[in-house]
């Protein structure tokens, strides 16, 4: 049996919007292109049918790969974390001891993750050790390009 997959509410809000979007909107768009490129005729040297014909096969990989991955998750209810500790589903403010910058990261499930955002998986260094800390508590961090220290400034509930 595979493993659960954790997420968050706006996460699987996101990958189901996806899935409906691939199969609703993306796959007539597919098949419009495939039926303009039959239409050219030949379809031997056709480059436009080719290459609509890969866009199917990675279209319907990603329905299946959404699929699977949506028969396997684990919801957080945020609306029951425990704000004493850092968790998925939560927002934490830390302050960088090294470079005394404060910043405010998103735990999220490893699927969610986008550093841009802010948004950190649980199963990212930072993640590891930010989980379970409490509000003024100083972690370290072990990362590929050495250790860093954070202290935990305040934890909060993800805004909607």
């Amino acid at each position: 049996m595979a493993e659960k997959m954790i997420i968050t509410n706006a996460g699987l809000q996101e990958m189901e919007d996806e899935l409906h979007h691939l199969k609703v909107v993306t796959r007539k768009e597919i098949a419009q292109k495939i039926k303009e490129a039959r239409e050219q005729g030949d379809l031997s040297e056709n480059a436009e049918y080719d290459a609509a014909m890969d866009e199917q096969r990675d279209i319907e990989a990603r329905i299946k790969e959404l699929e699977k991955m949506l028969k396997n998750v684990e919801v957080v209810d945020e609306s029951e974390i425990d704000l004493d500790t850092v968790n998925i589903g939560c927002v934490v403010k830390v302050k960088d001891l090294e470079f005394k910058e404060v910043i405010e990261y998103r735990l999220v499930g490893s699927k969610e993750s986008d550093i841009m955002k802010n948004k950190i998986s649980n199963e990212s260094p930072i993640g590891k050790a930010l989980i379970g800390s409490k509000v003024g508590q100083t972690v370290t961090v072990e990362a590929p390009d050495g250790e860093f220290k954070y202290k935990v400034l305040d934890i909060q509930r993800a805004k909607k």
